[in-house]
């Protein structure tokens, strides 16, 4: 015969504790014993013990009464209330333009950016370090793609890619704070699962959770609710009002103490009149319709903030159908109440009790309530499913977790606490340039996905894990800033084929990178202002080709003369396409042949000659017969106050000072300088200068063909 086995659970409530033993048999379940015991003092609020001992003593009169009954107990499942969840939002965008597709792995790790991103805004609201906190289930809410929401981002391409999520954490202080209470108290935790976990695990299975069902567990204290949706637990969340609030609402109305009215409320429950006693001494026989009356804005307050929780985490659509569970579940006209601000048919909304749990046999009627749905289940859950903690290390250091759904990679990750999205690679730093003054932002390259291991093995963010793996992450690398060519900025390239002077050139439109003339293959930096023509004349062909000093010469020659700008077409040089002369602002075509002739460089003579002005004077005279040149500098000339002779080099822009010789007649005198005057030996007395057969003097003007003698007096020599 098999043994039938005993599970011992135990649900530590806000207001009470209670005990349970089912035994289990070939699946089924049956309820042995029950006991429910108050606390007497306040040691528990919202789900988290803040008094061990004095939640320890109730724990331990409880097992000490069951013991007495069922034997020695040493084991004991356990729930971490649901009120102690944490639920936040969170939504996360990522630019992604000019990224490849995007892969699976690149949504996983949006999504978890978010989700530690909750995970701070739950621990920021605590005043507590985000790893204290254990994500035990998030859900996508929607993916949008440059703002607009999509299905799925795998292979898609954009600009934003965005991810809005619902997570759900325990803080790790429940969990630390409920062992020490069951060790003090002399039992082990034999499992651990969380009450919406339990209650949805007996009322709603997987089957069934591929529908939007809301589970309400209204206590004491807190009504916690929790939500389904496509075959998982979505979404949990707590609301700190429950049954309390109906029961002060009764005392305020009937002057009931507290206590009294607590007692009142529950024979309500199960009455259609109640007697009463209000702290004057009066008593009093209360009809339905008349408490019903009195208590109706409180349970419509419940309703709606419980309604308004639903929505929030629903993501502001109503669920298919409510359950309520819980000994607040049987407050009156409550499942109205709430379908009716949920807008939901009255038949979508029920109390669900014990008597709906298929694997539970139960034979005493006071145990089919809804209040012990929860307490049940959380035997049954914890049994059936427990929740494990399991031990990894990450980079060598240990991390625990709470095993509530298969756990991965990422989920060690944040658990450790590692920022996901400092694990990955930063993207390069984007420049910013100018293109014909048209801004152009030029991204760097993406960073790469951290570096994952398991036990030596490759792994990513999705990889599921076991206890005792041993991860190691590293840093991806960081994009790089871009490495962009000024081409790799345009379109369609043209080039052109020409020749000059005979030689083959290729040239391709005209570019300028800070005002300089640079080639297409230049690297674009930060700031570069681009300027690109693309129709090109010959000044923009001799730039691009390095003729620079073809466009200097091909400027009209002009000298400033005593500070007259004057021009010198015959020293300019000269441009020719196909033969025919042009300007440097022609239009350059495919297959132009250029021909430049470069001018002369003048000299001053040339300069003076061209302008008739004269620098030397010249007569020839004749010299006792003899032909004589003379030569005469008739003007002086200075650039930039140094004198300069007739064979100086001119260049085009210089400036010049032409000063004519006021002493530039010629007198005989300046015979001297060209001839050798020979005395007679046989002379006597003074010479006698003749020009043209007349006495003169040195100082007499002459002209060309003017005769010049010198007459010197000679010694008579004796007839013999």
């Amino acid at each position: 015969m098999e043994k039938k086995e005993k599970v011992f659970a135990l649900d530590i409530g806000t207001r009470s504790v209670v005990g349970i033993i089912l035994e289990e048999h070939e699946g089924e379940y049956k309820i042995m014993d029950m006991i429910s015991q108050e606390h007497k003092e306040r040691a528990m609020l919202d789900g988290q013990i803040h008094d061990v001992p004095a939640v320890s003593k109730v724990i331990s009169a409880i097992k000490k009464d069951l013991e007495a009954v069922h034997g020695p107990l040493k084991n004991v499942c356990v729930a971490a209330a649901g009120r102690a969840l944490k639920t936040e939002f969170s939504s996360v965008s990522l630019p992604i333009n000019g990224k490849p597709l995007l892969t699976k792995e690149d949504i996983l790790h949006l999504e978890l950016s978010a989700v530690q991103q909750a995970q701070a805004k739950a621990a920021q609201n605590e005043s507590e370090e985000s790893y204290h906190y254990y994500c035990v289930g998030y859900s996508v809410l929607h993916f949008k793609l440059d703002g607009e929401e999509i299905g799925s981002l795998i292979d898609q391409q954009g600009k934003v890619a965005s991810v809005e999520i619902i997570a759900t954490f325990l803080p790790k202080v429940v969990v630390e704070s409920l062992i020490s209470a069951l060790h003090r108290s002399k039992l082990e935790m034999e499992a651990l699962t969380l009450e919406p976990i339990a209650a949805i695990n007996v009322l709603i299975p997987p089957s069934m959770r591929r529908l939007n069902v809301a589970l309400i567990d209204i206590g004491a204290g807190t009504s916690d609710i929790a939500i389904t949706h496509h075959g998982t637990v979505i979404a949990f969340g707590m609301v700190p009002t429950a049954g309390d609030e109906i029961t002060e609402a009764f005392s305020d109305e009937f002057l009931l103490d507290f206590p009294l009215a607590e007692q009142a409320k529950r024979e309500f429950s199960q009455q259609s009149t109640i007697q009463i006693k209000d702290i004057l001494g009066f008593e009093n026989t209360l009809s339905r319709e008349e408490v019903e009356e009195k208590l109706a804005p409180a349970i419509k307050n419940l309703a709606q903030k419980i309604s308004t929780e639903i929505l929030r985490l629903n993501n502001q659509k109503p669920p298919k159908a409510v359950m309520l569970v819980g000994g607040g579940s049987l407050t009156p006209n409550i499942t109205e109440m709430i379908a009716e601000c949920l807008q939901l048919p009255p038949n979508r909304v029920a109390i669900r009790g014990c008597e709906a749990i298929s694997e539970l046999s139960i034979h005493e009627e006071k145990m089919k309530g809804p209040e012990y749905v929860t307490p049940v289940g959380i035997a049954i859950a914890a049994k059936k499913a427990p929740v494990q903690y399991i031990t990894t290390y990450v980079n060598d250091k240990p991390v625990r977790m709470f095993e509530v759904k298969p756990l991965t990679v990422g989920d060690c990750l944040l658990a450790a606490g590692h920022n996901v999205n400092k694990l990955h690679g930063k993207p390069g730093l984007a420049i910013m340039a100018y293109v014909n003054n048209q801004a152009i932002t030029l991204p760097g390259t993406y960073g790469n996905p951290p570096s994952i291991s398991i036990n030596g093995k490759h792994g990513s963010l999705e990889t599921a894990i076991s206890n005792g793996d041993r991860i190691i992450v590293g840093k991806g690398e960081d994009g790089l800033s871009p490495h962009i060519k000024i081409s790799d900025l345009l379109d369609a390239i043209p080039t052109k084929e020409i020749r000059i002077n005979n030689k083959p050139y290729e040239v391709s439109i005209n570019v300028k990178k800070n005002d300089k003339v640079v080639s297409i293959n230049e690297i674009v930096c930060d700031q570069d202002r681009i300027e690109v023509k693309q129709t090109q004349d010959l000044k923009d062909v001799f730039l691009q080709l390095g003729y620079q000093e073809y466009l200097s010469l091909a400027h009209p020659f002009r000298v400033t003369i005593n500070g007259k700008d004057t021009f010198f077409p015959a020293f300019t040089g000269k441009l020719k396409a196909n033969g025919i002369d042009v300007k440097p602002t022609y239009i350059v075509q495919h297959k132009d042949s250029i021909d430049f002739h470069l001018p002369e460089t003048p000299t001053l003579q040339m300069i003076l000659t061209k302008k008739q002005m004269e620098f030397e004077k010249e007569i020839t005279v004749f010299f006792h017969e003899e032909e004589v040149q003379l030569k005469k500098q008739v003007g002086e000339v200075f650039r930039n106050d140094k004198k300069l002779s007739s064979d100086s080099l001119i260049h085009s822009g210089d400036s010049i000072q032409y000063k004519i010789n006021e002493e530039a007649t010629f007198i005989f005198q300046d015979i001297f300088r060209h001839v050798e005057i020979e005395m007679p030996t046989n002379a006597k007395g003074n010479f006698i200068l003749l020009k043209n057969g007349e006495e003169t003097s040195f100082y007499d003007s002459i002209s060309t063909g003017d005769r010049l003698e010198i007459s010197w007096p000679v010694i008579s020599t004796p007839k013999r």
